[in-house]
């Protein structure tokens, strides 16, 4: 299993000490750094900076809104960094919630996985370069057919040659169909509430998309699930696991409109419906600090690792044959570390 870190999303501004960590763990031979947007700080940026300063870590989105940017636009900065870093970059996408993209990105909420079909569809399109792009899709037309277009619009290829042709993609995804879906058309699957204790129904999930997948697209066996798992190494299991239950409460109680978080419906299936109940409740009256006193230390520890160092170590054996191939911590620099040493 490989290591990588994801720096989350900035919050008033750039993690501190992010960039030296992130040295650090090239250094260290660390697989793979991610980044994340939603409305603030860009995804793609931050990978071209840091990424500047290292040598070998993969530089991974997790994730680039889909509906941020077109199909396009998001195939130009991936390819541009992908040739910035020698051929390290990974595409991760997502499509976040109707609050994100109605309120911020100012786009109808509708259907979202068969968007991103469309999607990926035209972003592998301009990284093949095979043909000027062309597609007539339910969501993208390229050229455009808007009823208010000149009709000048013609099909056009890319004028960079991508350094690769087969630029990795991956999904993040969190209901089943989500997931069947990443299995299906791209390289990768990014989830963010995983646990071991579900690795057989995650599977089930996948195998139904690679039933589907195309001949041409890679092999399942170069397939990879690069996980968000929160780590905390700290002498006291219950401190430990206080620095991750304002993440769960967030997650669960602040973010999607009610009747629909898709986070909170992760949480429902791994069978914390009651809790997450309460949560919400008291995340919506705005008693945050009872919101995330009421998230229980089983779920922390059902997708985190957090502890004294000993005790990750053996949680993290139950990690080791699941359907994971890169587990990505989210946690200081101690974690990181702590992380390499135990799966180095």
């Amino acid at each position: 299993m490989r290591i990588g870190i994801h720096s989350g999303y900035w919050s008033a501004g750039p993690p501190p000490g992010i960039e030296d960590a992130i040295v650090a763990a090239d250094a260290l031979g660390v697989d793979s750094v991610w980044t994340a947007e939603a409305y603030g700080s860009d995804a793609f940026t931050p990978l071209a900076w840091w990424g500047s300063r290292t040598r070998r870590i993969r530089l991974g989105t997790a994730v680039a809104q889909i509906y941020a940017r077109t199909p396009t636009a998001t195939a130009m900065a991936a390819l541009t960094l992908d040739h910035l870093s020698g051929g390290r970059a990974i595409l991760g996408l997502g499509v976040s919630g109707p609050q994100v993209v109605e309120g911020w990105y100012g786009e109808p909420y509708r259907r979202p996985l068969a968007r991103t079909r469309e999607y990926v569809d035209i972003v592998r399109q301009v990284l093949e370069r095979g043909a000027p792009v062309a597609y007539d899709g339910e969501f993208y037309q390229l050229p455009t057919r808007a009823e208010q277009a000149t009709g000048l619009g013609k099909s056009l290829r890319s004028t960079v040659h991508p350094l690769r042709a087969d630029l990795p993609i991956h999904l993040a995804a969190e209901g089943p169909k989500n997931i069947a879906l990443a299995a299906e058309i791209a390289d990768g699957w990014l989830p963010l509430f995983y646990t071991p204790r579900l690795d057989a129904e995650f599977r089930e999930h996948l195998e139904a998309g690679f039933a589907a997948r195309a001949p041409e697209r890679s092999s399942r066996a170069d397939f990879e699930v690069s996980a968000t798992v929160p780590v905390v190494v700290h002498d006291d299991v219950e401190k430990a696991a206080d620095a991750v239950r304002p993440f769960l409460a967030l997650y669960v109680g602040g973010m999607g409109a009610k009747g629909a978080n898709f986070h909170r419906n992760a949480i429902d299936r791994l069978g914390y419906s009651e809790a997450a109940d309460e949560i919400t409740e008291l995340y919506a009256a705005g008693r945050r600090a009872e919101a995330v006193a009421a998230v229980p230390t089983a779920l922390v520890e059902d997708i985190a690792l957090v502890g004294p160092a000993e005790k990750i170590a053996r949680d993290v054996e139950a990690w080791k044959g699941t359907a994971v191939t890169t587990l990505l911590v989210q946690g200081d620099a101690t974690a990181v570390r702590t992380m390499a040493e135990i799966l180095g």
